[in-house]
């Protein structure tokens, strides 16, 4: 029975690319998710195999990168408005390019009133936190006199575009990371706290207040520390929160470090000055820690997924 070839297309799918401007203090992201698919003069390297009028999907994606550099990302719009025309344009059997790019939306990261009388609000101006935010968290548990409250939230994105080193490390032959003194720090915060509330005879905490509050501690401590570790920045954001809400007595983290890798545009004729990233989401390094009130034993459940 004959055949014949239909409706195709190919490139290159999710290439994740972070863009940071850097106006003095104040840094500006746009971080998209860019998936390329072309189209045309495509029959024959489908029945014969011959290259000829291929690009190379790994060329497609050098394009991003390069683009992000070279026009900037006024807008998701936009820079798909530049790729699109570009690779139809620019080769004569691709006959249509579909763009599809997502955005993901970051919101600046506020200085806290402490920072901001003493200078430091313009530290805010390399923070952020991911729009839609975190899925807020809690276990309630009770044996007919005590009661153990444990909230947290989860999948709370922040990220540091500066402020941020990673050296001085153990080395041994299979060790190939360079050190940096000048990085992205990125996160998933999925942190759990214990109140110290356990019985009816006491005071029962305001819970949204102490919720939101302590969610603001963890942002500013993020934000506000110049890290040189990711451990570090887990330890000052759990002794913000120890040291400001008298209600928790611990709290527990699991912090993915999202790494974001300068990319090499050397190649395309292009210098990279801490401009665009390939943002990598696997694998990843994964810091776990529980931040204690002095005194205090733990009773977090050291599996966090049974919360």
């Amino acid at each position: 029975m004959p055949t014949i070839l239909g409706q195709n297309q190919y490139g290159k799918a999710e290439n994740r690319v972070v863009r940071i401007v850097r106006d003095g203090g104040t840094h500006h992201i746009k971080d998209l998710n860019v998936s390329i698919a072309l189209s045309g003069d495509m029959g024959e390297v489908h029945h014969s195999g011959s290259n000829a009028n291929v690009l190379p999907t790994d060329t497609t994606k050098n394009t991003v990168y390069a683009f992000a550099k070279e026009f900037g990302i006024e807008s998701a719009e936009q820079f798909g408005i530049h790729l699109a025309r570009h690779f139809v344009t620019s080769q004569e059997a691709i006959h249509r390019a579909r763009i599809r790019i997502e955005e993901y939306a970051w919101e600046r990261i506020p200085a806290s009133r402490k920072a901001s009388r003493s200078g430091g609000a313009e530290k805010a101006g390399h923070s952020f936190v991911r729009k839609g935010q975190e899925t807020r968290l809690a276990q309630i548990t009770y044996d007919g006199n005590d009661w153990q409250i444990i909230s947290g939230l989860t999948d709370l994105t922040v990220l540091n575009s500066t402020n941020s080193e990673f050296w001085g490390y153990l080395k041994d032959k299979y060790t190939t990371l360079e050190e940096a003194y000048d990085r992205i720090l990125a996160t998933d915060v999925s942190a759990r706290w214990r109140h110290n509330w356990t019985s009816d005879a006491q005071p029962v905490p305001n819970w949204e207040k102490s919720y939101a509050r302590t969610k603001r501690h963890l942002l500013e401590a993020f934000a506000e520390t110049y890290s040189l570790s990711l451990q570090q920045t887990l330890y000052q954001m759990g002794s913000r929160v120890i040291d400001s809400r008298s209600e928790i007595d611990e709290i527990r983290f699991s912090l993915p470090n999202n790494h974001h890798f300068l990319v090499d545009l050397e190649p395309l004729g292009l210098k990279n000055d801490n401009e665009v990233y390939f943002a990598a989401d696997r694998p990843y390094g994964l810091i776990e820690a529980t931040v204690l009130r002095d005194g205090a034993e733990a009773g977090i459940p050291v599996d966090l997924t049974n919360l």
